[in-house]
């Protein structure tokens, strides 16, 4: 069964940091492309940020950008987001996905993305 699963969220207070990471099951990550998506109440899904299977291309929402890193581990099979200075904003429940994709292919197209972790909550507040 090909499965991704989340871990790492929680409740930070604003300016502190949150690693999540994202572990596949049943499948290797390495032809595929990766993204992290983010849902808070109320609002539509949004993609955060994204990675080739090469590893060579990222993509950042604006809203993100030099803040959240995004990385892949070929030897835990598994996908990171390094979140820093995190704001109340940030708040929502987070999503892994993965997409086989050529080597230097990365979307933040939610549509296009094949497999869903279940997500995992960030919360940010004092």
């Amino acid at each position: 069964q090909l499965q991704l699963v989340e871990s790492g969220g929680g409740l930070v207070q604003p300016g502190g940091s949150l690693r999540l990471s994202c572990a596949a099951s049943g499948f290797t990550l390495d032809y595929y492309a990766l993204g992290w998506f983010r849902q808070a109440p109320g609002k539509e899904r949004e993609g955060v940020s994204c990675i080739s299977s090469s590893g060579t291309v990222t993509k950042y929402a604006d809203s993100v950008k030099g803040r959240f890193t995004i990385s892949r581990d070929s030897a835990k099979n598994a996908v990171s987001l390094q979140m820093n200075s995190l704001r109340p904003e940030d708040t929502a429940v987070y999503y892994c996905a993965a997409v086989q994709a050529d080597a230097n292919i990365a979307t933040m197209q939610s549509y296009a993305y094949e497999y869903w972790g279940q997500g995992t909550q960030v919360t940010v507040s004092s």
